[in-house]
């Protein structure tokens, strides 16, 4: 089950909330995040965005305020139909880039013409890839922390680009459709949220 994404200004929230559903919770640090438990055997697992562990208090007000965005960060989604990639510093967005590139539907074709539809296809993705890897490392220059998202193949192949070495993928993965700026300023939010494995008794 995918994690729960809580913003930090709604988490104090939903740990009352989950804490009133279950007959009350206890919380506790370990590994680095916050763990709740209740009394019905209902239990959470929360980790700060970004990777960053957490050593403070167990908590909920505490966990929240330990949210820090980077100085320097980015988002980066890829489809073979378009690529949309962000540079922030803090919760601020610094520069964006949102293009779509046409890439051909499969044909029903057999035969040559299959094979010949096929390797357009793939010339039009490999082109579609370097074009956002251009973009992607332009605007991550020297940005050590991205989330990542859409087709994971088609991110694999834009961050096998050696200008983009320097770049660590952080979770969580935002399954999108088509990168668009909705799309996108959705996966900065998400990115900058909490994340968390619920397991309700």
């Amino acid at each position: 089950m995918p994690a729960v994404l809580v913003p930090a200004v709604r988490w104090e929230r939903w740990v009352a909330n989950f804490a009133s559903r279950h007959d009350g919770a206890s919380l506790t640090v370990v590994d680095g995040g916050l763990g709740g438990t209740a009394a019905d055997g209902s239990h959470f697992s929360a980790r700060l965005p970004f990777g960053a562990a957490y050593d403070g208090p167990a908590d909920a007000g505490a966990f929240a305020t330990a949210v820090v965005a980077p100085t320097a960060w980015g988002v980066l989604l890829v489809r073979k139909g378009g690529f949309a990639v962000a540079r922030l510093g803090g919760t601020g967005l610094v520069e964006h880039k949102v293009g779509q590139r046409h890439v051909q539907g499969r044909t029903k074709a057999g035969g040559q013409s299959q094979q010949r539809f096929a390797r357009r296809r793939d010339n039009q993705a490999r082109q579609a890839y370097e074009a956002a890897a251009d973009h992607a490392a332009r605007i991550l220059s020297g940005v050590p922390l991205a989330s990542a998202g859409g087709d994971r193949a088609a991110v694999d192949a834009v961050l096998d680009d050696t200008r983009l070495a320097h770049v660590t993928v952080v979770e969580p993965w935002h399954a999108v459709p088509d990168p668009r700026r909705a799309v996108l300023d959705q996966a900065i939010a998400d990115t900058q949220a909490i994340l968390v494995d619920v397991v309700n008794a």
